[in-house]
């Protein structure tokens, strides 16, 4: 009953908001970005969420020079944290009165441009756009257009990669580019990278293909089961590969119940130790969108288990990397059988070792 009271009070708060929007004046003219404006990216939510928005931040700061701030939430804002192309890096906590506090930066830092970076409509974004003093608001066009001084049709969810959906609003920054252009920014600390290096090297002293497979995702749903982990490890044995497991702290004892420990990456409560090992991978297997997406900036093939329930929207695959995945319309993984994955993932990851030996012929 409270929850769905709170739910009712932040509709009738984003009404009164909207009702306000509506009765300003719109700008016509759309920003001319230079290098001294200032822009204000908004990606709050989850990892996978503020990974495929970095595309969008790292072409306007590329094309443009101007300076960049991001605002983040405390489940995301570490994506961010070590991109160069972003100047400050804010990290926004629920509350009214962090609402007010925002509404203050704005004005302080004479922020010239807000670009709200979701795909849907977030009430939090909305009262945030909606209570700040900045001359450009601008966002894909959704229900709540009225917060928005510029907005850009929406295109289909269905048959466009999220990445190029989001990265629709470039047209208001007046920004051209090719799609080969875009591509998930995310920059491990040199710490980090060294500290994967030197475990793979310790664990696999003999160089082979090596094959990453991560067991965990953001929900219990996306986790394939320790039997099929079993299955799937040993049909893996007959390969001459070396295989390295990545797992979540929620799940790091049923990992231990599939694969040796010593083969279990110890970054599980790291994030940016655990990005910079995927980034070390031959190839990644993984039921994860996050760990996908980063293995997408180094182009490293990926096979994904998606779960793609009761929406037609496109899969978050790794963009402009080689995949192949099994996906189920189901809520869960639980009836994506071994046999099912099996046929999918030995032929591509065949093709890829079939690679590697011609290579060295």
């Amino acid at each position: 009953m409270i929850k769905k009271f709170e739910q009712f009070l932040r509709k009738l708060l984003l009404f009164f908001l909207l009702s306000l929007s509506r009765r300003k004046k719109l700008s016509e003219q759309l920003p001319v970005i230079k290098k001294e404006t200032k822009i204000l990216f908004i990606r709050l939510n989850r990892i996978g969420d503020a990974l495929v928005s970095t595309p969008l931040i790292e072409l306007t700061k590329k094309k443009t020079g101007c300076i960049v701030y991001v605002l983040a939430d405390k489940k995301n804002y570490f994506v961010f944290k070590n991109n160069p192309n972003i100047d400050e890096l804010i990290v926004f906590e629920k509350g009214i009165k962090n609402f007010f506090n925002f509404k203050k930066f704005i004005k302080q830092e004479e922020i010239d441009v807000l670009v709200d970076l979701h795909d849907d409509v977030s009430t939090t974004v909305s009262f945030l756009i909606a209570i700040a003093d900045c001359e450009y608001k601008l966002g894909l066009k959704k229900s709540n257009n009225e917060i928005y001084t510029h907005t850009v049709d929406r295109i289909n969810s269905d048959s466009n990669h999220v990445i190029v959906r989001t990265s629709e609003i470039s047209k208001l920054l007046g920004l051209n580019y090719s799609k080969d252009e875009l591509q998930i920014g995310y920059y491990p600390k040199e710490e980090n990278i060294q500290f994967a290096k030197e475990f793979i090297k310790s664990t696999f002293p003999k160089r082979k293909y090596l094959l990453g497979i991560n067991l965990s995702a953001g929900s219990d749903a996306r986790f394939w089961g320790v039997e099929n982990f079993r299955s799937l490890l040993n049909e893996l044995i007959r390969y001459d590969i070396n295989i390295l497991v990545f797992t979540d702290t929620k799940d790091y004892d049923k990992a231990q119940l599939i694969f040796d420990k010593k083969f279990i990456y110890p970054a599980i409560k790291d994030f940016d130790k655990f990005a910079a090992g995927i980034l070390e991978l031959d190839m990644l297997f993984s039921p994860d969108t996050s760990a996908i997406h980063i293995a997408s900036i180094k182009r490293i093939p990926v096979f994904g288990l998606y779960v793609k329930y009761k929406t037609n929207d496109m899969i978050w695959s790794p963009y402009n990397t080689d995949f192949e995945c099994v996906i189920t319309e189901e809520p869960n993984l639980n009836n994506v059988t071994f046999e099912e994955v099996k046929k999918k993932f030995i032929p591509f990851l065949e093709k890829y070792l079939n690679v590697e030996r011609n290579s060295k012929l």
